[in-house]
């Protein structure tokens, strides 16, 4: 098992860290660019992972000079996304770490998904009684890669942003962990990279 005992505080990123999710997001996206003439480049779409997905539509429509209504396209997005009825599967490397330090110190999660959904998916996971606290795109005005969303987690569990690690799958999220002075671990399709 993986020693985290320098930290007093673990925080997991969920789509694609902690919940086996990014392919139907990615899937939903696709079909959200078709809907709206946003050419789709699966690996650029994949490293915005983690970013709310108001944020993602204000990406596209400077990247390709478009001006498409933000509420209007998470909305269907979301539409897609419920479409492909895919239950989400959870990480073993990732959640292995997690029920390890369950009770050990506290754990959160961080997350770019909107707080109905990370609650859909940590209770459908049974993740949901192991962490004590949850910070998503609905409780953040800066998504990631600001370090708002890790903050808050730190906040919420009382340690000291230094003292927290964070397990993550995207760069941007990295660079979030770094901005607010953690260490970060990535994940990269579905296995820890050892890389603080």
């Amino acid at each position: 098992m993986l020693s985290l005992t320098k930290y007093q505080g673990i925080i997991f990123d969920m789509d694609g860290t902690l919940i086996d999710s990014m392919g139907a997001h990615l899937q939903a996206w696709e079909l959200t660019c078709q809907a709206f003439g946003y050419p789709f480049d699966y690996d650029y779409m994949y490293g915005l992972g983690g970013v709310p997905t108001l944020a993602t539509v204000d990406i596209l429509n400077e990247k390709f000079g478009l001006s498409h209504n933000a509420d209007e396209i998470a909305q269907q997005k979301h539409q897609f996304w419920l479409g492909l009825n895919q239950q989400p599967e959870i990480i073993t490397e990732t959640v292995d770490i997690l029920n390890y330090y369950h009770g050990k110190m506290p754990i959160g999660v961080g997350t770019g998904a909107d707080r109905e959904h990370a609650i859909d998916h940590l209770t459908h996971t049974g993740l949901i009684d192991k962490i004590d606290a949850l910070v998503t795109a609905s409780d953040v005005r800066h998504g990631k890669p600001h370090p708002e969303t890790f903050l808050s987690v730190a906040k919420q569990i009382n340690i000291q942003p230094q003292n927290c690690v964070v397990f993550e799958d995207t760069q941007i999220g990295y660079q979030a962990a770094q901005a607010g002075g953690m260490d970060c671990i990535l994940v990269k399709d579905g296995k820890i990279q050892l890389k603080s």
